[in-house]
């Protein structure tokens, strides 16, 4: 897989869109798109992952809501191949702020919020690789 990562995202549907059953329909859109999966899991993150995994932002105003809503009930993780992967996915996704995304992405169909925004995507290969690394091991992508 190390000779792909260029083609590879990472993504989570959060725990919003799971809990309002969105899920299979994201992952639909997803694959619709081109995209494959070359990993998925549903996961529910302790405090101390989601933390973990938000360490960047620690020192920024949202981070406890953040991570006290990222770890309130399961996700689903995702690694996704595709030429152009981390500007695809994030296209895919659309602007944080659903009410500013674009018609006919992820964020203007699923989200409610700014906060509660349905999906997470990695913004650069080097974070994608990161964020593959803390929720899969080598042996976990196909």
């Amino acid at each position: 897989m190390a000779e792909q990562i260029g083609n590879l995202t990472f993504g989570i549907i959060k725990p919003d869109a799971v809990r309002n059953g969105r899920a299979g329909s994201i992952i639909q859109r997803i694959t619709d798109s081109g995209f494959k999966l070359r990993g998925m899991k549903l996961i529910h993150m302790t405090l101390k992952e989601a933390e973990g995994f938000y360490a960047v932002h620690a020192e920024r105003p949202f981070f406890g809501e953040l991570t006290e809503f990222m770890s309130s009930a399961p996700c689903v993780v995702l690694a996704l191949e595709k030429a152009g992967a981390v500007k695809a996915w994030r296209d895919l996704m659309g602007a944080t702020d659903p009410a500013k995304a674009d018609e006919g992405t992820i964020r203007k169909e699923f989200a409610t919020s700014i906060g509660e925004n349905a999906v997470h995507g990695s913004d650069s290969e080097e974070n994608a690789r990161i964020e593959i690394a803390y929720f899969f091991s080598q042996l976990e992508l196909i």
